[in-house]
């Protein structure tokens, strides 16, 4: 793929994410899932009105910004209501999250791209990331963990950059990294994973170089010949910058990536802390894991829509955040309310909360493929070699692999030990690293030699696009007959 047409394919796919979580963005004119929650307490800013807030308080910065904004343009004001405490348009406290998620499959394209410098695996990672329902939903609401994601995603971005770069412009990266990860931590605590990611990835190098001086030691992880595969683009000097990670020494991850998110999480905190004096910073994180603590089990009488973590990867429990039924296709749109009389509403109108169903499930054989890919590996060399061993240095694709594994167990091993209600949502820190395993496995099926790879890539990019297009109605709540939201409910789980 030339530059040019790299270019072209990284515009379009931010002209089509910026569309699709702008259009109608002020159709409901009302507060939508958590935004009771996530849009008052920006608003609570603006008006300094104190609150208790259950989480790290960045994301709801943001909205409070994006509020302010909004009300200061002169557009998209048709609208309005006083839902989150002061007269507002739902397009103002919208807006900057939709900007803001119109940016991920950007940030995820360059992320493949610093990994592997192939321009087609960061198209495709991009593409597929925009084709997400769950991430489009979460961008056109007054919601967080858009945040979370950017910011973690930033980080990981900043991280390779340092590691392609040298001295000064490196320690320049590795600060923004530091700072990008502290923000995602300072939007909800679960933005740790991101940096637990990284951290887990340079520990593995040391330990692979560690294992370097032992003696007999042979190439072992070597990814398979790309050559041999039927890829026509080969090049045996292909680089990644993981393959630098062993350059950072103990003191520059504590500092860079330990004391400067320490820090910025720690500033976060000091506005919030002035409006809201009940609390000191100590008192405040423990009221905040006392909340989490008593809300119950991951159990439907906790919560109709309670997912454990096992339920995730399949998407075998996604939520509804808004779902309301109107007499015909012209009536008004409905806003929450009593529901209508029985076979009195002909059209429905929801909002579901859910992933594109073959993204996810493609993602999730991708990512067992490159686990596959590396476990092989070791037992064949076990077995011809009677011994465990280390190479001298990684393939690209075994280096890959290796990052998109530690980074997706890091964003969902620890969900594992959580006892308290949790939703689909809290997937997707990890299921970024799922978009771009499919993108991966798909790059090396486009790029083989055999026409029966590249079939089998092309029709995977296939059924992606189209499933996007077939839940598109329930990503952006379009009007739809009983019987076509019924048939996008392949499952009474989903319902």
């Amino acid at each position: 793929m030339t530059k040019k047409w790299f270019r072209i394919g990284v515009v379009s796919i931010f002209i089509l994410s910026v569309a699709l979580r702008f259009w109608g963005l002020e159709r409901f004119n009302t507060l939508v899932f958590d935004e009771v929650y996530f849009a008052k307490f920006g608003n609570n800013y603006l008006t300094h009105t104190p609150f208790f807030n259950a989480h790290p308080p960045l994301s709801q910065y943001i909205i409070g910004i994006g509020i302010w904004i909004g009300s200061h343009i002169p557009f998209w004001h048709d609208t309005v209501n006083g839902l989150t405490g002061s007269l507002r348009s739902p397009w103002t406290y919208r807006w900057l999250n939709a900007l803001t998620g119109s940016f991920i499959p950007l940030i995820v394209a360059a992320i493949a791209y610093q990994l592997s410098y192939r321009r087609s695996f960061a198209m495709l990672a991009g593409l597929f990331t925009a084709c997400d329902g769950i991430f489009l939903v979460e961008s056109r609401y007054a919601l967080s963990n858009i945040y979370i994601v950017i910011f973690g995603l930033l980080g990981h971005w900043f991280l390779l950059l340092a590691l392609d770069n040298q001295h000064r412009q490196r320690s320049f990266w590795l600060v923004l990294a530091g700072i990008a990860f502290g923000a995602s931590v300072g939007t909800k605590w679960n933005g740790l994973w991101f940096l637990s990611g990284a951290y887990l990835i340079w520990i593995t190098a040391w330990i692979i170089q560690g294992m370097y001086s032992l003696p007999n030691s042979k190439l072992l992880f070597i990814s398979p010949s790309l050559k041999e595969a039927g890829v026509s683009n080969y090049s045996p000097s292909s680089q990644t910058p993981l393959q630098n990670l062993t350059q950072l020494n103990v003191f520059q991850m504590l500092f860079y990536l330990g004391l400067i998110p320490a820090f910025i999480y720690s500033i976060i905190w000091i506005p919030h802390l002035q409006l809201d004096k009940t609390y000191g910073f100590i008192a405040v994180h423990q009221q905040i894991l006392k909340f989490h603590l008593q809300l119950g089990g991951n159990s439907p009488n906790v919560h109709p829509y309670c997912a454990a973590w096992y339920k995730w990867p399949l998407m075998i429990r996604p939520m509804a955040y808004y779902y309301q039924m109107a007499e015909s296709i012209t009536a008004p749109l409905p806003v929450m309310g009593p529901p209508l009389p029985a076979g009195a509403g002909k059209v429905i109108y929801d909002v579901h909360a859910m992933g594109n169903p073959f993204l996810w499930w493609f993602g999730v054989a991708a990512m067992l493929f490159l686990t596959g890919m590396l476990v092989s590996k070791v037992v064949i060399n076990l077995v011809k070699q009677k011994r465990f061993s280390v190479p001298e240095t990684l393939g690209v694709d075994s280096w890959i692999a290796l990052y998109l594994i530690l980074n997706y167990a890091a964003n969902l091993v620890p969900w594992m030990k959580v006892t308290r209600c949790v939703f689909i949502y809290h997937y997707m820190c990890a299921v970024v690293f799922v978009f771009l395993a499919i993108a991966w496995f798909v790059d090396q099926c486009l790029r083989s030699y055999y026409q029966q790879l590249r079939a089998l890539g092309i029709t995977i990019t296939f059924i992606i696009l189209a499933a996007f297009i077939f839940w598109m109605p329930v990503y952006l709540a379009l009007p739809l007959s009983p019987e076509g939201y019924k048939l996008r409910m392949w499952f009474n789980s989903w319902i």
